[in-house]
C-alpha cells in the first residue's frame, strides 16, 4: 500500500486506489473524486481522506454514494508527477483500446490507467445516476482556486454555482486527459486547481469544495443557510466569482527543449508588452502585447510552458448558448467547405481553403473544438452532442 507525503502538512497517509467509499441511502447520486492524478499533487489526497473520515466519525447522512479515488499510486509514492509519462495525457481512444482491450501494457503509467478504466467501469455499472466527477489538482505556481471544465453547457451549468473562475477550452490543447475522456461519456466533469503544490491552503481549499460540492449535487442535505455558508468559504479562498476564461495559446516545450520559467508570475496576473517570461535554449522570451497568463510552469517536469487566456463576455457566453440549443452546427454543414467526419455527426471537418471565415473562435461559439488536421483543414469535435442532460432534471442547480 504505497505511502504519500504532504510537504504543506508534513504528514503521511496509506492510500489505495479507493480512497474511500461510501454507500448511502437509494435515491441520490453518485460522485467521484479523484486525487493524485498527478503524483507531486497530494492536496486532494489528504483532502479526502479529511472529508471522508470527518463523514463517518460525524455519521453525515450520504443520500447515493461518494467515491474518493486516488490516481497515479506510484507517482504519489514518490512525489512526482509521473514515472514514464504523465497519466493524465493518455486517454485517448487508441491508448485505451491497446491497454484495456488487448491488455498490452508498455509502462507504468498505463497500468494506472488500465486499473482507473476498470474502476470506472465498474462505477457506471453498478452507480445510479447523476454521475459527477470531479478532479483535485494543484498547479506549481502560486494561485488562488479555479475551475477547467471542457465546454460543454452542462458542465458550464453545474460549474456555475461555484463562486470561482472557470476555464474553458483546455481540451482544445490537451490531448489524452481524464476529464475529456469522461466528458465524451456525457457526464459533469470539471477539474478543480486549489493552490500551490505545498501550500497548506491548497489542502484547506480542497475541503470546502468537496463539502460544497456534496450539498451542490444532493449528496448530503444542508438548508439554504448552511449551503451558502459552504459556499462563501469557497468564496472566500478564490479571486473572483463567475468569471469565465477561454485559453487562446499553449506554449509547448519541445522534447529536446531547455525550458525555464522567469520567476514570480502567477495565474491570471497581466503582463506588459515586452516583459520577459522564459528562458528557452538560452534565448529569452517575452511578450508581443499585454497578455494575460495562466499555470506557468515551475517543475521540472511537463510539457507545457505557460497559456495565455482571456475573459469571456456575457454576450457571448449567452450567443453560443443559444447557437447550440438551436444546432445551427446542422445548417453549416450545408455550406461548401464543411462536411460531417462521419456518420456520428459530432466532428466537422471544415476546408479553410473553401470556409475562411471559419476560425476557430466562431466553432468554440457553437462548442466545437477545433485542431489542425491538416494545412488547410480543421477538425473540430463538439461535446454537446454526447451530453446526458436528462439524468439531471429535477436537480436544483439544474433546473435554476
Amino acid at each position: 500500500m504505497p505511502i504519500v507525503h504532504s510537504t504543506a502538512l508534513n504528514e503521511t497517509v496509506k492510500v489505495e486506489r479507493i480512497i474511500d467509499h461510501i454507500h448511502g441511502k437509494k435515491g441520490g447520486p453518485t460522485v467521484v473524486f479523484f486525487g493524485g492524478i498527478h503524483g507531486n499533487e497530494t492536496a486532494g489526497v489528504f483532502a479526502l481522506k479529511k472529508v471522508f473520515d470527518e463523514i463517518k466519525s460525524k455519521k453525515t447522512p450520504i443520500i447515493g454514494q461518494v467515491y474518493a479515488v486516488s490516481g497515479n499510486l506510484g507517482a504519489l509514492e514518490s512525489k512526482q508527477r509521473f514515472q514514464i509519462e504523465d497519466l493524465n495525457r493518455i486517454w485517448l481512444p487508441d491508448r485505451i483500446e491497446r491497454i484495456v482491450k488487448k491488455k498490452t501494457i508498455h509502462n507504468h503509467e498505463e497500468k494506472e490507467l488500465h486499473e482507473v478504466y476498470l474502476l470506472l467501469e465498474d462505477i457506471l455499472g453498478k452507480g445510479t445516476p447523476p454521475f459527477y466527477f470531479l478532479d483535485l489538482h494543484t498547479t506549481s505556481s502560486n494561485t488562488s482556486p479555479f475551475m477547467v471544465l471542457n465546454d460543454s453547457l452542462l458542465n458550464r451549468k453545474y460549474a456555475s454555482n461555484y463562486p470561482l473562475p472557470i476555464i474553458l477550452g483546455i481540451e482544445e490543447y490537451l490531448k489524452g486527459a481524464l476529464l475529456s475522456y469522461i466528458n465524451e461519456l456525457g457526464y459533469v466533469s470539471l477539474g478543480f486547481e486549489s493552490g500551490q503544490h505545498d501550500d497548506d491552503k491548497a489542502v484547506q481549499n480542497c475541503v470546502e469544495f468537496i463539502r460544497y460540492s456534496l450539498v451542490l449535487t444532493e449528496s448530503v442535505d444542508a438548508s439554504e443557510k448552511e449551503r451558502e455558508s459552504l459556499r462563501k468559504k469557497i468564496f472566500d479562498g478564490g479571486r473572483d466569482t463567475h468569471t469565465f476564461y477561454e485559453i487562446y495559446h499553449q506554449h509547448d516545450i519541445g522534447s529536446e527543449t531547455t525550458f525555464e520559467m522567469c520567476p514570480g508570475f502567477t495565474n491570471f496576473e497581466i503582463i506588459p508588452k515586452g516583459e520577459q517570461l522564459a528562458i528557452i535554449d538560452g534565448v529569452g522570451l517575452k511578450t508581443t502585447k499585454k497578455r494575460q497568463i495562466f499555470m506557468p510552469l515551475y517543475q521540472k517536469q511537463g510539457n507545457e510552458g505557460f497559456y495565455f487566456i482571456r475573459p469571456i463576455p456575457k454576450i457571448v457566453l449567452w450567443l453560443s448558448k443559444k447557437l447550440r440549443r438551436y444546432k445551427v452546427d446542422h445548417v453549416l454543414v450545408k455550406l461548401p467547405g464543411v462536411q460531417w467526419a462521419d456518420d456520428k455527426k459530432d466532428t466537422l471537418v471544415v476546408d479553410q481553403r473553401i470556409a475562411r471565415f471559419f476560425a476557430k473562435s466562431f466553432l468554440h461559439l457553437l462548442g466545437y473544438r477545433a485542431r489542425k488536421y491538416d494545412k488547410t483543414h480543421l477538425m473540430a469535435k463538439n461535446r454537446e452532442s454526447a451530453s446526458k442532460h436528462e439524468q439531471y432534471n429535477g436537480i436544483a442547480w439544474f433546473d435554476s
